[in-house]
């Protein structure tokens, strides 16, 4: 059966490598990225291979948290029901490192961005799946960093925010309970051969289809089905423990309250 996805971060890296799986077989696919451009040639470039569904762009800068309120708004216009919501997009090293709001831009893409648009499509997933990209990279989250009063540099910056996005995707599933979508936090694999790890590592990296092959698996397998609150380790091929923080309910609840302060007004949060 197939199934209606949104994928951001799909103009490149593991985003792209897991469109070109998903496109042959049929999904309704909604594509994010920043540039309308590369988003323009990926949809004909994905559209022509034989078996692809159809192909949506949904255009938007994700460290500014009203375009995150846009995209989502785009979505519920055109969709009154989503099987699958990837939220695939991050970053690690940029020139710009804070927001016109003060805050860590990689705080903002890797851990608010994914946080408001799955509570603004929450609506429409039902009994889904939510897939958020993690990362075998998470340190212990520092609560005025995530609010922009304290500085960080780039690789203490990415481990927090995806150790956040771990922390409050698990408290998400709790909370939801059985009636929610499965909500599950995947390491991809570590040093796959994204722009990202080229840029940040000066390494070459692996085969991006393994980390495409995971969330491709993740979004669609039975062996996910039941997986709501669960971190997957690609490295380790298996479901596995997460950082200890993720299983510290004190600190998911403080760090979840700390999240909720800086989302806009009137954002529905669970």
């Amino acid at each position: 059966m197939t199934k209606t996805i949104v994928l951001t971060g799909a103009t490149d890296g593991i985003g792209l490598a897991t469109a070109e799986m998903l496109a042959p077989q049929g999904h309704t696919l909604l594509l994010h990225g920043r540039s309308a451009a590369k988003l323009d040639a990926v949809r004909k470039r994905l559209s022509a291979l034989p078996g692809a569904g159809r192909i949506e762009t949904l255009v938007a800068d994700l460290s500014r948290l009203a375009e995150v309120e846009t995209l989502a708004e785009a979505v519920r216009s055109t969709h009154d029901r989503l099987d699958v919501l990837i939220n695939n997009a991050g970053v690690l090293r940029t020139a710009q490192t804070r927001t016109a709001d003060g805050l860590d831009v990689r705080f903002v893409v890797n851990t608010l961005a994914p946080y408001l648009l799955t509570l603004r499509l929450r609506p429409l997933l039902g009994a889904g799946r939510v897939i958020n990209l993690s990362s075998a990279a998470q340190a212990p989250v520092n609560l005025d960093a995530l609010a922009g009063t304290t500085r960080l540099d780039d690789m203490a910056a990415y481990a927090q925010s995806k150790l956040a996005l771990t922390m409050w995707s698990r408290r998400m599933a709790l909370a939801e309970g059985e009636a929610g979508p499965v909500i599950v936090a995947v390491n991809p694999g570590s040093l796959l051969a994204s722009k990202m790890v080229q840029e940040g590592f000066g390494i070459e990296g692996s085969d991006l289809r393994i980390g495409a092959d995971i969330l491709t698996r993740a979004a669609l397998s039975d062996e996910f089905a039941t997986a709501t609150g669960l971190y997957y380790d690609n490295d380790a091929k298996r479901f596995d423990a997460p950082h200890p923080d993720a299983l510290d309910e004190r600190k998911a609840d403080a760090l979840v309250r700390a999240m909720d302060a800086l989302l806009p007004a009137g954002t529905t949060r669970r």
